[in-house]
């Protein structure tokens, strides 16, 4: 058997697609353009095409990063409900 490793399998690929933090802000951008918008990452969590445990870990970075928005841990009830609204 060889031990040679195949370059798919040792070197990264180069993807022009955004990343999951920018997808997740630009949706959030998108849907917050009317004003504040509430929700639980589970109930988002399809539309973004990532899973609830990934929306969370995200919020906390995007919360602290200059990305057009403002950012809320709004509420706890059974989940983190986040507050969104325009970056003034």
């Amino acid at each position: 058997m060889s031990a040679t490793a195949h370059p798919s399998d040792t070197e990264p690929v180069a993807d022009d697609s955004p990343s999951k933090e920018e997808r997740l802000a630009a949706f959030l951008r998108e849907k917050a353009e009317n004003g504040d918008l509430y929700f639980k990452s589970k109930f988002i969590a399809d539309e973004v095409g990532l899973s609830p445990k990934e929306i969370g870990a995200l919020m906390v970075k995007l919360k602290d990063s200059a990305c057009g928005l403002t950012i809320e841990k709004w509420s706890y009830t059974s989940a983190t409900t986040w507050r969104i609204e325009p970056a003034n």
